[in-house]
């Protein structure tokens, strides 16, 4: 009789833990990683990483061109181009650069209501890192007419 028991208690403990392994969630192998890139920030090689627009008159948009040489072995993809501010606007294409090749980003700073000096800058992030740009120079006031503001007291209508 105790044999019977004891086959019996190993029989029900063997089902609980079948029952218990089926409660388990299924191992799933992970996808394979993606290769490792090679690139870094240095690959993505700036003319210059600085524009001065020096001094401008205040309304239209101050433009500069920004290049870079892919100096890297793979191509270079820009995911984003984010400026420290709203006046300040990058654009780019988003076609990859392959090794050896140009790249650009074009920035316009908007001047309108702006009459002071400014330094800004736009963060570029890409599959080679991140490269921080900077344009800077000095919003002169428009003037306000052909003619020349008239400041005396006296009516000239």
């Amino acid at each position: 009789m105790t044999f019977l028991l004891l086959c019996v208690g190993v029989s029900m403990a063997q089902g609980k833990k079948h029952k218990h392994d089926s409660d388990t969630p299924p191992v799933v192998a992970a996808a394979p990683a993606p290769a490792a890139s090679t690139l870094k920030a240095d690959d993505m090689a700036f003319t210059t990483p600085v524009h001065d627009f020096g001094t401008v008159i205040e309304g239209p948009d101050a433009n500069c061109e920004f290049t870079f040489k892919n100096t890297g072995t793979e191509p270079i993809i820009i995911q984003k181009a984010q400026p420290s501010c709203g006046c300040t606007v990058p654009s780019f294409s988003g076609a990859p650069v392959a090794p050896g090749q140009t790249g650009t980003i074009n920035v316009a700073y908007h001047t309108k209501g702006k009459p002071t000096a400014f330094t800004k800058t736009i963060t570029v992030v890409s599959n080679a890192g991140t490269k921080v740009l900077t344009i800077k120079g000095t919003v002169e006031k428009a003037p306000t007419g052909s003619a020349p503001e008239n400041t005396s007291m006296i009516k000239t209508n």
